[in-house]
């Protein structure tokens, strides 16, 4: 029987590598025999991912947020691409929009949006060139389809990304190339560690925030991004996996400390008790 997991012979481009969620789907595409070329700015990632992953993998001292950097990594690689994994994201700064520099807010729409735009338009000849079957997959945010205080600006970046996949979808389908979006909910990674933000006497609280019962690991993203660049997914296009536990179903509900459903943080004669 064919593994339709199988990505022997194939090259996968993933931003963003060598750490996190995105080290978690370079690894598991590995595991599936894929050849690995990673883009990392990171020198401490990129040196662990060298290491970790040895000839399997080219990795690349690159900044997707500058385009002339991009270009030439483009230029270099000198192979069809048949996955390219945009996963490189960054909240930079959460703080009220009214206080916001004009500086942050460039920053957070190019490392979350405009990153993406310019490492696709890079390397789409290299994916032409493996299609049909080649396959784009953004990393976006539970927070593009729901709102977030303090965080407007990545929100709309996000959110731009949904609308960037589906006209893609359209366009690119006609080669044989498909785009789809993975976005996932709060995820323990060392850029986000869940573990360290959320006070001690409050984690037991987490089992009832999101109906599954947990935040994220990145092996949650790694196992829709083998799907989504997989056969199994060759009639999917211009769509988006919720890699959320069900917190975007949820809609705002959680549950109260008896494990009834509500939409208010339960009160007690001091106040709120989370």
């Amino acid at each position: 029987m064919i593994n339709p997991l199988d990505f022997t012979g194939k090259t996968v481009l993933v931003t963003g590598g060598g750490a996190g969620i995105g080290r978690a789907i370079a690894d598991s595409f590995a595991e599936q025999g894929a050849r690995l070329v990673i883009a990392e700015n990171d020198p401490a990632h990129a040196a662990e991912a060298r290491a970790a992953f040895g000839a399997m993998a080219e990795v690349h001292d690159v900044d997707v947020t500058d385009r002339a950097a991009v270009a030439a990594f483009a230029k270099a690689l000198d192979r069809p691409v048949d996955v390219l994994v945009n996963n490189v994201g960054h909240f930079l700064a959460a703080k009220p929009f009214e206080a916001l520099e004009d500086d942050e807010i460039d920053a957070i729409l190019t490392v979350n949006l405009r990153s993406v735009i310019t490492v696709t338009r890079a390397f789409l000849p290299h994916l032409r060139a493996a299609a049909p079957g080649a396959s784009i997959i953004n990393l976006t945010s539970i927070e593009g389809f729901r709102g977030i205080p303090n965080c407007s600006i990545y929100a709309a970046a996000k959110a731009g990304i949904a609308g960037l996949t589906k006209s893609l979808a359209l366009e690119l389908g006609p080669a044989g190339i498909r785009i789809n979006d993975i976005a996932p909910e709060t995820t323990e990674t060392p850029q986000v560690p869940v573990t360290f933000m959320i006070a001690a006497e409050h984690r037991p609280h987490i089992e009832r925030w999101i109906p599954l019962g947990r935040f994220g690991t990145p092996s949650d993203c790694a196992g829709a991004a083998l799907y989504l660049a997989s056969p199994l997914a060759a009639w999917v296009t211009g769509t988006t996996i919720h890699v959320d536990g069900g917190a975007l179903a949820a809609a705002g509900w959680t549950r109260d400390p008896n494990g009834n459903w509500t939409i208010v943080p339960v009160v007690t004669g001091n106040g709120f008790n989370f």
